[in-house]
């Protein structure tokens, strides 16, 4: 009979924050590395332990003790303590695509200062796994992948139901996990979770009852004698006594070997004896062969007002800070800003772990988030505002003669990956005097106050002198400030005015400069709009709209005729659940605004917008009744909770702005509210009216294909889904797609009609799991606003390019002004331009290596040909990877370059010698593996 080898791998997963606020987990995390440390120091047979994949770890511990970096240092270097490969432990789906490769990067650039890097994809406790993971990991070098859940059922308190291998997805512990590209690599579940050899007892007799039953049930997992065993848990000090617990269990198991392993040592002894026949699964693990309650899905809907932040937050990073500045540095504007980036990036990743993104921890953690994302965006912001300033100071503006000295002219950023037109809101100064011309502030506010301004007969040009509709709002007089590079402040006193209008086909990755005529002569007119008012609604040349008594629109596609009716009811239901699970009521049913009268009115009619607003003026239950406190502190579980909504009512406002541009091929939405209710849900519901049993959600790198009906194991009767921009529906002929900001959760209705849920709020009063934690914040009372946008389309999400519009929802529009001045870039500009059909441009930034990198991912699963054309100068074009390395080496012909993208396949291109006035090209340095 083979040996069997018990290996144990010492660890603690270090929730950052949780039940208890940061600096109270960040105390335990310093008495736990002194432990280690000594530990480590005194007894030689504690060979190894695992810092739970994340680097953040020691920057926690440094910031407390910098006197122990040499110490950490070397137990790094001789291998006792493995780092990375990961910044932060996150929820996979709350955090962008472009996220969870950040935090991949930036843990192995931390990581690579201490000369070692752990190459396993650590996922010890995420709320399920994101599908494009393999390929994730691949890319990084890294060929295995442990995770605690979406294949086994696991529950509250890491609790490890008691389930026949055969009754999910895999038989054993081990599998091959297959990305939708293809990609695979071994996946590990941790089928008796990630505690299985915690707390080893020292003494025989508890050894032998220990290790009886730890033994069977690793053993009815595993396909090899290699069994794994992890040595800890949450928050879990250090066993200092494992030695002498190793030394018992091998005198009483002599036919089995015990050691003190690590992930390495593990891996190398179970890939010699995988069997062949090991199960391959595929894509997402979501936990759908269970029945569907122990999943923590409605993490998505806990404070969405996080989700909100974070959102905003990732896409200002993605979308504005990065490719901004990274045009700046191709034009020779300004050098890349690679340290505040950095920065700006790991303050938004701080907030990204799963108990703090998902928002399932006490309100003392979640304000602190908001902190924590207002210091992002700020940087963020900083970096924006000064990548704008550097390139607009490059822009030719003298030579466009169909402008005049007075005028003023400003640059509208386009930074989605598509070109688009849309309304934007432009704020300009046109007169300005500063303090130091005198007399005082007080007399320079009154003359900019005084000075004489119509707004009416000034004029919108493009830098084509095209005429362009434009509201204009004068906005009086402003104080502002400079902060010149070479001198103290510059304040001032300005007149502002606010342009709105439609900035027509801007250049994808690049921009487009109109100018302000304030005593233009109206020569040329501008083109026609092509909206109209109908006699309940509104219409462009592609949609139209018309809306009902109570609110709810019929939603018409032009392209063929095909109308959705019913769209924008809302619903509120009861929760008596936690910020992990939503639990509706027994026997409640849900409230809808359906036949509730609603005021609707009509406030914009311009040529490049229609806006109704419609009000609701609803009551509903105050909260769940008396019962559900009674229950929550007798730690009665949330199945077997018997409270229904109160009696009582309060009243709902929600008021709903719909808007529909001029060039729109969908509708924007905004809805706000003053939240005055306890333990509900509110969502807007989407009735398809679309046959079809499955759907797509955007997911990590793809856009995933998910079932309508879940599996059969599954009776929750809720059947709440992750997405990131959009949840698309569509049969043969027709589609519907709702994008959002922010909106984490939806739900496909199984009501005959296909109808989209999309979760506006989720009002709970604990935080749930293992004790009783009250979150009042997590009621969320008080205003709020949310942003979704409705596209109907001919066809599916990928031929009829409906993805694109959900994307470019998200992105927003980036400007500044100008003046007449001389230049090296012309008025309308991109550093690049390209094609693919099916392809999404997800980044352009530069790597340290100073390379241009510019980032594709294949939302279908078929090959694409990506077309590159590059308008900057490039010596080479590498293929590289999420880690930015360069690899083989692409045909790059006048700046033209075509490549071939795989089925669901992320492409990075890296593009050497860009950089005006740079010609250094860095290379990269090697990094060791652990």
């Amino acid at each position: 009979m083979a040996r069997k080898t018990a290996h144990l791998i010492s660890h603690s997963h270090w929730d950052r924050e949780w039940y208890m606020p940061y600096e109270s987990h960040h105390y335990l995390l310093t008495e736990l590395m002194n432990s280690l440390l000594d530990t480590l120091a005194q007894d030689e047979r504690y060979r190894h332990f695992h810092l739970d994949g994340q680097t953040i770890i020691l920057e926690d511990y440094l910031q407390v003790h910098p006197e122990k970096r040499e110490l950490l240092e070397k137990y790094i270097t001789d291998g006792r303590i493995a780092i990375g490969p990961w910044y932060v432990l996150q929820d996979e789906f709350l955090t962008s695509s472009e996220a969870n490769v950040r935090n991949l990067l930036i843990g192995h650039q931390d990581a690579k200062r201490y000369g070692t890097i752990c190459k396993i994809g650590y996922f010890p406790d995420s709320f399920g796994n994101m599908g494009q993971a393999p390929q994730l990991l691949k890319q990084a070098d890294i060929h295995v992948a442990a995770f605690g859940r979406g294949v086994k059922p696991t529950g509250f308190d890491n609790q490890v139901a008691d389930y026949e291998s055969s009754e999910y997805e895999s038989p054993y512990s081990e599998m091959y996990w297959e990305a939708p590209d293809g990609s695979r690599v071994l996946g590990i579940l941790f089928a008796n979770w990630y505690s299985n050899g915690n707390e080893v007892p020292v003494d025989p007799e508890e050894a032998k009852k220990f290790w009886d039953k730890k033994l069977a049930d690793a053993e009815k997992y595993s396909s090899t004698g290699e069994l794994l065993f992890m040595n800890g848990c949450d928050h879990q000090p250090v066993q200092t006594d494992l030695g002498d617990a190793l030394e018992t269990a091998r005198r009483l198991y002599p036919d089995v070997d015990f050691v003190h392993s690590d992930f390495t040592q593990y891996m190398e002894a179970l890939q010699r004896k995988v069997p062949s026949h090991l199960v391959t699964i595929t894509g997402e693990l979501r936990s759908q062969h269970t029945d569907g309650w122990g999943t923590l899905v409605n993490t998505a809907s806990a404070r969405i007002y996080l989700k909100q932040l974070n959102q905003l937050g990732q896409t200002l990073l993605e979308r504005g800070a990065e490719p901004l500045a990274a045009l700046a540095a191709l034009t020779g504007a300004k050098a890349y800003p690679h340290e505040l980036l950095t920065y700006a990036w790991k303050t938004l990743m701080q907030n990204h772990p799963h108990d703090s993104i998902c928002g399932c921890s006490v309100d003392e953690v979640h304000r602190e988030m908001v902190g924590r994302f207002d210091k992002s965006r700020h940087m963020t912001q900083a970096i924006v505002q000064e990548s704008l300033q550097a390139i607009a100071g490059q822009i030719d503006t003298a030579h466009n003669f169909s402008w005049k000295a007075d005028s003023i002219p400003f640059a509208v950023f386009n930074t989605a990956g598509r070109e688009r037109s849309g309304t934007v809101s432009v704020e300009l100064i046109v007169a300005k005097r500063y303090f130091k011309e005198g007399p005082n502030p007080a007399a320079l506010a009154e003359q900019m106050g005084l000075m004489p301004l119509d707004p009416d007969k000034g004029q919108l040009l493009d830098d084509r002198g095209q005429a362009i509709a434009a509201k204009v709002e004068d906005l009086g007089a402003a104080f502002g400030y400079e902060l010149p590079k070479d001198k103290f402040r510059q304040p001032y006193m300005s007149r502002k005015i606010r342009l709105t209008f439609e900035a027509p086909a801007v250049p994808a990755l690049g921009y487009r400069s109109f100018a302000w005529h304030p005593c233009a002569d109206h020569s040329g007119q501008a083109a026609p709009s092509a909206l109209k008012l109908l006699e309940n609604g509104m219409a462009n040349e592609h949609v139209s709209v018309t809306f009902r008594e109570d609110g709810a629109y019929s939603l018409t596609n032009l392209k063929n005729g095909h109308t959705f009716h019913e769209l924008g009811i809302f619903e509120s239901c009861g929760d008596i659940g936690n910020e992990y699970v939503f639990r509706q009521p027994e026997g409640d049913i849900a409230l809808t605004t359906r036949g509730v009268p609603a005021k609707i009115t009509l406030v914009e009619n311009e040529a490049y917008r229609i806006t109704y607003e419609i009000v609701h003026d609803w009551a509903i239950p105050a909260g769940a009744d008396e019962r559900l406190e009674i229950e929550r502190n007798a730690m009665v579980p949330f199945r077997l909770r018997q409270a229904q909504r109160s009696k009582q009512r309060v009243p709902l406002r929600i008021k709903t702005r719909i808007s529909l541009e001029n060039s729109a091929q969908g509708l924007t939405v905004s809805t706000s509210f003053d939240n005055q209710a306890k333990d509900h849900r509110l969502r807007v519901l989407f009735p398809t009216g679309l046959e079809s049993a499955t759907h797509y959600a955007d997911s990590i790198f793809e856009a995933a294909q998910r079932n309508n009906v879940p599996a059969a194991e599954w009776i929750n009767p809720s059947n709440a889904q992750h997405q990131q921009a959009f949840i698309s529906v569509n049969d043969e002929a027709n589609g519907l797609t709702i994008a959002n900001k922010g909106l984490n959760e939806y739900e496909v209705l199984r009501d005959g009609k296909n109808t989209i849920a999309i979760t506006l709020l989720r009002a709970v009063g604990e935080l749930g799991d293992w004790g009783v934690f009250p979150t009042p914040e997590a009621q969320c009372l008080g205003e709020q606003t949310v942003e979704y946008a409705v596209f109907p389309h001919r066809g599916d999400l990928f031929e009829s390019g409906a993805y694109e519009q959900a994307y470019g929802f998200q992105i927003p529009w980036f400007h500044i002004q100008t003046g007449i001045q001389f230049g090296s870039l012309p008025t309308t500009y991109a550093p690049l331009s390209w094609q693919g059909e099916g392809l999404a441009l997800s980044a352009l930034k530069l790597s340290e290596q100073k390379d241009l990198i510019i980032r594709w991912y294949n939302l279908r699963h078929q090959s694409a040909k990506l077309d590159v054309e590059l308008h900057v100068p490039a010596s080479a074009a590498y293929r590289s990877d999420v880690l930015e390395r360069r690899h083989d080496g692409l045909a790059l012909h006048g700046g033209k370059l075509s490549l071939e993208a795989g089925k669901a396949e992320i492409v990075t291109l890296a593009v050497s010698d860009c950089l005006k006035n740079d010609s250094s090209n860095s290379s990269i340095d090697s990094i060791k593996e652990d």
